[in-house]
């Protein structure tokens, strides 16, 4: 055999155990995109209304599938959220938010979560609760 088709078959070789690693690596796959997140419910808030001009109070909010990040949210405003367990929120309302009467959608968000798999797969995206009325009276 020459060395022409020595280098040849060295080339090809190369080529071939090279081609097997990076498809046997995942280097072709692609990221899949993030799926839906647990979708939280509120079934309580305590309390559920307050009179208009009442002094700062702490709200918990009740209800199922909050995440270990989830978020209160005052009329779509991400208020500093304390999370008691994946039932039980609370969160600290001041003065001001209730110094007028009207009624506030309060909502929970749970985050979205980054994907951690090979190339940044299997994430999570935001999902928020359906709003439940608070009244200031």
């Amino acid at each position: 055999m020459s060395t022409v088709q020595t280098l040849r078959i060295a080339k090809i070789t190369t080529l071939v155990i090279l081609t097997a690693l990076a498809l046997g690596c995942g280097y072709s796959s692609k990221a899949t995109p993030p799926t839906a997140g647990s979708v939280p419910t509120i079934s309580q808030l305590s309390p559920a209304s307050m009179k208009a001009g009442s002094a700062a109070f702490m709200l918990t909010v009740n209800g199922t599938n909050f995440s270990g990040k989830a978020i209160v949210n005052w009329n779509n405003s991400a208020q500093s959220t304390t999370v008691i367990s994946t039932n039980q929120l609370t969160v600290a309302v001041p003065a001001s938010a209730i110094a007028a009467s009207g009624t506030v959608a309060i909502t929970v968000t749970n985050p979205a979560t980054p994907g951690t798999g090979m190339y940044g797969s299997g994430g999570t995206t935001a999902e928020t609760s359906s709003p439940v009325s608070f009244t200031i009276d």
